[in-house]
């Protein structure tokens, strides 16, 4: 499926940045600014179901196909948030950036509950500004909007997909050079996972004091972590 595709900025480099569940490419405002103010090109999809992206089937393997399919190959950094992180993951050595960055990602994913579903659904259906601020006192106020936005946009029927999704995706090996960047603690990645991945190749950074979303949470602290990465 081809992906609808937000651009900014004309510089040399390219970024793909590739958002998590339930947003869309909106959540990345902030660290698209950071990236287009370092010489980068910025490309950032909407994932299917999310955004201006068409809807469809929703596995995993499909939104990775869909990037390949949306996306320049030879990137020169790709960062991949949550879901979006394992979609990058599953699709890297068709776009082969030159760096990749899973930003707290969802490589092992375990069937969610009825509860945690219907959670989640209520989240995205009765969301304000107000209730996302108050959720997230970190965020800034256009982090808070581009949530709410994401929301409005969203197929509520992924989530019934998503609370299907069952499986270890954890990469066997990193296909390029690649930084897996975690939260404190991590929504998605334990202490044993981390030290596989490290075995595997890949480099492993803890951003201290942050959630799930953690450019949002600490967007110094986000950037700060990819020095050496950019």
């Amino acid at each position: 499926m081809k992906l609808n595709v937000h651009e900014q900025g004309e510089g040399g480099k390219v970024a793909l940045l590739i958002h998590g569940g339930m947003a869309d490419h909106r959540t990345w405002h902030a660290v698209g600014g950071r990236l287009i103010e370092r010489g980068y090109r910025v490309l950032a999809p909407d994932l299917r179901g999310h955004g201006r992206s068409n809807r469809g089937e929703y596995r995993p393997e499909l939104l990775a196909d869909d990037l390949a399919e949306s996306l320049p190959a030879g990137a020169d950094l790709a960062i991949g948030h949550s879901l979006g992180g394992l979609a990058l993951a599953l699709a890297v050595e068709r776009l082969v950036p030159q760096r990749a960055v899973y930003s707290d990602p969802s490589f092992r994913l375990g069937a969610l509950p009825a509860e945690a579903l219907a959670f989640m659904r209520a989240m995205v259906e009765q969301a304000t500004l107000e209730t996302v601020r108050e959720s997230n006192p970190r965020w800034s106020q256009a982090d808070a909007e581009a949530e709410v936005a994401g929301f409005d946009v969203f197929d509520r029927t992924f989530l019934q997909s998503v609370a299907q999704f069952d499986g270890d995706y954890l990469p066997a090996r990193a296909a390029v050079p690649s930084l897996v960047q975690l939260a404190d603690p991590s929504l998605t990645i334990d202490a044993s996972t981390a030290d596989l991945l490290r075995e595997r190749g890949f480099e492993v950074a803890v951003v201290s004091g942050t959630g799930h979303c953690i450019h949002r949470d600490d967007l110094e602290g986000f950037m700060d972590s990819l020095k050496g990465w950019l």
